[in-house]
C-alpha cells in the first residue's frame, strides 16, 4: 500500500471513529432520561471508549510512546487496574492485548459498526473449512448467517468430492447434505473393513469359457469363447445381461471365432475377435454394432479411452486409431507402423482434439500422437517391458533386466511432456506384472510382482513406502485408493489391505487367476478367468460336471457394500469355498448355491428360482 492509499485510509477511519463517538454522546442523556433509576455505572465507562478511541487515533497517526516510557508505566498499570489508569498505561502493554481486553469489556466497539459487504465476507469465509465454519456460527448472529451460506457448504461439497456433477439449486440445504455425504461414506468405509455387503455372481453362458472382462462404473463386459458378448449394469442390479450382437451369419452355429479382448467406458463398447474383427456398439442406441472394422491378422492389443469416442488397436506391426467425425461416421485417425509385435496398448487421458496413445513391444515403448509419426520413449536392448499404465501427463511401465549386469527389474515412470525418465523405482528379483498409476491417489503409485509382493511407491523421493507379501503364485492385478489397497493373484485369491495399518482385512478365494480388478467407494467387481479356453470334458449333459466346468471357469462377482448385510464373513482372513454338490439339481443355469456362506445372489435371492433383488 503507497503513502496515498494509507493516508486515505486513516482519514476515512478517523471519520468514522469521530461520527462513532458523536453518536455516542447524543445517546448518552437519552438513556439517562429513560433511566432514571439505573443502578450507579461503573466510574470509568465513558474513559474507557475514550482509551479506545485515543489508542485507535494513535495508531491511525502512526504514533507510539517511546520504550523508556512504556517501561516506566508497567508498573502503574500493574498496580492500579482502573479505567483512567489503564488509559495512561495502555502504551505500555501490548497493543494485541490492550486490544482484546478492550473488546472484551466494551458494549460498543467502533470496529464493529462498519459494515462489511456480504459478498466480501463470503469471500473470506470461503477460506475455512468445516470446523471452522462450525465454530463460527457460534459467534454471533450476522456469522451464524454468512457462516451458513449454501455457497459456502457448496464448495466444501465439491472440494471433498462429494456430487461433483450437481450444482448450487439442487438442494435447499448443502450443509445437511454434506453431513449425509460424510455418514454415508463412514459407513462404506465401516462395510469394507467389515466385509459386509451383497455378493451376487453374474449369469454364465452355456457351454462356453470366458475370455477376457472389462467395466467401467459398475458396468461390466464379458466376452466368450462362443464369441459373445454381453453387459451387466450392476448400478440397477440388472443382472439379466443382453447379448451385443456380431454380423456373423446365423445359419453357422458355433462358428463364430472366440473373443480376444472386450472394452466399455460410458457410451461405448468394444470386442476384438481373433479372425482380426472388431465391433464397436453405442450402448444408448442398441445391441447391434455402429461399426465394424477388419485387420489382416490377429489383434493383439486393444485399448478405449475412458472420456470419448477413440478406439486403439494393434495387429501385427500396425497400430491404428479409430474415432468419429463431427457427422458420426467412424474413420481411421491415425496409422503407425512399428517394428515389433505390440504387448500392451494404452489410450491417454485428456489429450484434447488429437488422441494420444502408448505402446510397447518387445524392449520398445512407443509415444504414438495422431498429428505426429511414431515416436521411441524408452529402448533398453534386452530388456522387454512387462506391464504398462498411464495418467493425463505420465506413463509407468515395469522393466525385466537381462545381461551380464543385472539391475534388477525397475518401473520407470516417464513425462509424456518431456519425453523423458523421471523416475526409476523398485529393485525386485521378479517381474513386475501390474501397475496401476492412473487410479492412485497423487504422488502414489501401486504396483504387483511375480515375487509375491505387492508394493506401494512414492513418486516424490523415488522409494517404496509399503511392500506386503499378497500373493503365493504371484500378483496379477492391482488397485489403491486413499486408504486401502484391493490385489488379486494367480491362484485366485483377492484380498484387501489397509495399508495405512499394514493390515489385511479380508480374502475371497476362486478357482483361477484374477485378471480383471475395480472398485470404486461402494462395490468390488473381479473376474477370474481361466488359462485354458477349452471344455475338456465332452460330457456335458450331466448337471454337475456342466456346473462344475461353467460355473468356475466364468467365475467374476460383483460386491456392493451399500449398507445391505447379505454376506458378512469372519474378520480373520479366510478362504471362501463355493459348494459344489449335486443336491443343486433343481436350480436353474446361472443360480450359485451361497448357502454356506450365509447369502443369496441376485439371480436367485430367496432360493426358489424367482430372482429379484436381495432383501
Amino acid at each position: 500500500m503507497d503513502d496515498h492509499s494509507l493516508d486515505e485510509f486513516r482519514r476515512r477511519w478517523q471519520e468514522e471513529l469521530a461520527q462513532a463517538q458523536a453518536q455516542r454522546k447524543r445517546r448518552r442523556p437519552e438513556a439517562a432520561e429513560r433511566r432514571p433509576r439505573r443502578p450507579e455505572v461503573v466510574p470509568g465507562r465513558g474513559e474507557q471508549a475514550s482509551g479506545y478511541l485515543a489508542l485507535a487515533q494513535g495508531l491511525l497517526e502512526g504514533a507510539g510512546r517511546p520504550p523508556a516510557a512504556r517501561a516506566a508505566r508497567q508498573d502503574a498499570a500493574s498496580r492500579s487496574r482502573s479505567p483512567p489508569a489503564r488509559e495512561g498505561a495502555g502504551g505500555g502493554e501490548q497493543l494485541v492485548d490492550q486490544l482484546i481486553r478492550d473488546l472484551n469489556e466494551m458494549d460498543d466497539v467502533p470496529f464493529f459498526d462498519i459494515q462489511l459487504p456480504y459478498e466480501l465476507a463470503i469471500n473470506i469465509f470461503q477460506y475455512l473449512d468445516r470446523k471452522d465454519l462450525g465454530r463460527c456460527a457460534q459467534v454471533s448472529k450476522t456469522w451464524k448467517v454468512i457462516a451458513e451460506d449454501e455457497v459456502l457448504w457448496y464448495r466444501l461439497c465439491q472440494q471433498e468430492g462429494h456430487l461433483p456433477e450437481s450444482s448450487i439449486s439442487d438442494y435447499s440445504c448443502w450443509k445437511l447434505i454434506l453431513q449425509e455425504c460424510r455418514a454415508k461414506e463412514h459407513m462404506l468405509r465401516t462395510n469394507w473393513k467389515n466385509r459386509k455387503g451383497a455378493v451376487s455372481e453374474l449369469e454364465h453362458i452355456p457351454d462356453a469359457v470366458l475370455c477376457d472382462v472389462h467395466s467401467h462404473d459398475g458396468v461390466v463386459i464379458a466376452g466368450y469363447t462362443s464369441g459373445d458378448v454381453r453387459v451387466w449394469d450392476t448400478r440397477t442390479w440388472d443382472y439379466i445381461a443382453p447379448f451385443l450382437e456380431s454380423e456373423y451369419e446365423e445359419d453357422e452355429p458355433g462358428m463364430q471365432p472366440y473373443v480376444s479382448f472386450v472394452r466399455i467406458n460410458s457410451s461405448l463398447a468394444v470386442a476384438a475377435y481373433e479372425d482380426g474383427f472388431l465391433n464397436i456398439w453405442d450402448l444408448r442406441t442398441g445391441k447391434y454394432p455402429i461399426h465394424r472394422f477388419e485387420h489382416d491378422a490377429r489383434i493383439q492389443a486393444l485399448a478405449l479411452s475412458q472420456e470419448d469416442a477413440t478406439v486403439a488397436t494393434a495387429s501385427a506391426f500396425d497400430v491404428v486409431m479409430l474415432c468419429p467425425n463431427e457427422e458420426g461416421y467412424w474413420q481411421i485417425a491415425a496409422e503407425f507402423e512399428v517394428q515389433k509385435l505390440v504387448d500392451y496398448l494404452e489410450i491417454v487421458p485428456d489429450t484434447g482434439r488429437y488422441p494420444v496413445a502408448v505402446a510397447t513391444a518387445g524392449d520398445l515403448v512407443y509415444l504414438l500422437k495422431a498429428e505426429d509419426s511414431a515416436r521411441t520413449l524408452h529402448y533398453v536392448y534386452g530388456q522387454p517391458v512387462t506391464c504398462l499404465d498411464v495418467s493425463s501427463n505420465q506413463a509407468a511401465f515395469g522393466v525385466k533386466s537381462l545381461g551380464w549386469v543385472y539391475e534388477g527389474n525397475k518401473i520407470l515412470v516417464y513425462s509424456l511432456e518431456a519425453e523423458r525418465c523421471l523416475s526409476k523405482l523398485g529393485n525386485a528379483l521378479g517381474d513386475f506384472t501390474c501397475v496401476n498409476l492412473r487410479d492412485s491417489p497423487p504422488n502414489l503409485m501401486v504396483s504387483g510382482n511375480m515375487d509375491r509382493r505387492v508394493r506401494i511407491h512414492d513418486l516424490r523421493t523415488d522409494k517404496i513406502t509399503l511392500s506386503l507379501s499378497a500373493h503365493q503364485l504371484g500378483v496379477s492385478a492391482v488397485q489403491m485408493d486413499d486408504w486401502k489397497i484391493v490385489s488379486g493373484g494367480e491362484e485366485g485369491l483377492v484380498s484387501v489391505w489397509d495399508y495405512r495399518m499394514n493390515q489385511k482385512l479380508w480374502e475371497v478365494h476362486s478357482r483361477h487367476p484374477v485378471r480383471h480388478l475395480s472398485f470404486n467407494s461402494h462395490s468390488l467387481i473381479t473376474a477370474n478367468v481361466p488359462y485354458e479356453r477349452v471344455v475338456r470334458s465332452a460330457d456335458l449333459d450331466g448337471f454337475s460336471t456342466h456346473r462344475r466346468i461353467c460355473f468356475l471357469l466364468t467365475f467374476f462377482c460383483s460386491m456392493d457394500f451399500n449398507g445391505q448385510r447379505l454376506w458378512k464373513g469372519p474378520r480373520t482372513p479366510g478362504r471362501a469355498r463355493w459348494k459344489e454338490s449335486s443336491d443343486l439339481k433343481g436350480q436353474r443355469p446361472g443360480v450359485r448355491d451361497a448357502s454356506g456362506l450365509g447369502l443369496k445372489t441376485r439371480a436367485d435371492p430367496t432360493g426358489s428360482g424367482a430372482g429379484g433383488r436381495p432383501q
